[in-house]
């Protein structure tokens, strides 16, 4: 069982490494007819740029804490003290999670808008 879920981490993480290619970043895709590759990718690192200004870090924080304060009264709530903790424990990864998931999306948000106002044309 242990050498199972050490080849689906593995796999996951391996499948990660796997950056965008030059015309795409975060699921951003846009029409490359016309378009001058080199100022492309100049765009795109000062797009990326920006986007690295969303406070990923701090939201899953944010999103964390209050997950598990919601996890823990309803632990609380149904089983008591030792139910409590793992409420809690359960609130603070799902609340985390949350938060990672919300920080990329606005990051991918920024990218698109950042580039479409550069004039590319965004596919999706």
């Amino acid at each position: 069982m242990r050498t199972r879920i050490l080849t689906v981490l593995l796999s996951a993480l391996a499948g990660g490494c796997a950056g965008p290619s030059p015309y795409e970043y975060a699921g951003v895709i846009i029409d490359r007819k016309g378009v001058d590759m080199a100022q492309y990718r100049i765009d795109l690192a000062e797009c990326r740029s920006y986007a690295a200004e969303v406070d990923v870090a701090g939201r899953t924080v944010n999103t964390a804490a209050r997950g598990a304060v919601v996890g823990g009264a309803i632990g609380a709530i149904v089983g008591g003290g030792d139910a409590a903790a793992r409420g809690a424990g359960v609130g603070a990864v799902a609340g985390g999670a949350k938060g990672v998931a919300s920080g990329e999306r606005e990051q991918e948000q920024v990218v698109k808008n950042c580039i479409r106002g550069r004039g590319y044309r965004v596919l999706n």
